[in-house]
C-alpha cells in the first residue's frame, strides 16, 4: 500500500491518447492519459466509461449531443453509447476500466495499457 501521485504520474507521460496503469481497484484498472485532438468515435457494449478531468478540458461528443468537462468534474459515459472524447488544449484525464476493457471498445484497434 502507497499513496500515488498523479502529477508525477502525468509527468511521465509525453503521448496522448495512450492510457497509463497507475493502480488498481476491484478488477479495475485505474489509468492516467492525456488528451489532445480527438479520439475516434466509439462505444463499449458490456460496461460503461469512467472520465475524471484533472487539468483543462475535454469535450465529449454523444449522438446528437457535446458535453464540456472541466477540471474537476466526472462524466460517464452509459455502456452501449457511441461517444468520442475531445481536446482543443491538452488536459490530463483520470480513467477507471475494468481490466481487459479495451479503450476503443474493440480488441483489434485497442492502445496497449502500460504501467507506470
Amino acid at each position: 500500500m502507497k499513496a500515488v501521485n498523479l502529477a508525477e504520474k502525468l509527468a511521465q507521460i509525453s503521448t496522448h491518447w495512450d492510457p497509463h496503469v497507475v493502480a488498481d481497484y476491484n478488477e479495475n484498472d485505474i489509468m492516467v492519459v492525456k488528451f489532445q485532438g480527438e479520439f475516434p468515435f466509439h462505444l463499449h457494449e458490456d460496461t460503461d466509461d469512467f472520465f475524471m478531468v484533472l487539468k483543462g478540458e475535454m469535450i465529449m461528443d454523444l449522438e446528437g449531443a457535446s458535453h464540456v468537462v472541466k477540471t474537476g468534474e466526472v462524466f460517464i459515459v452509459p455502456k452501449g453509447v457511441t461517444h468520442r472524447p475531445r481536446a482543443a488544449q491538452e488536459c490530463e484525464v483520470l480513467l477507471i476500466e475494468p481490466k481487459g476493457v479495451p479503450n476503443t471498445g474493440d480488441p483489434a484497434t485497442a492502445a496497449a495499457k502500460p504501467r507506470l
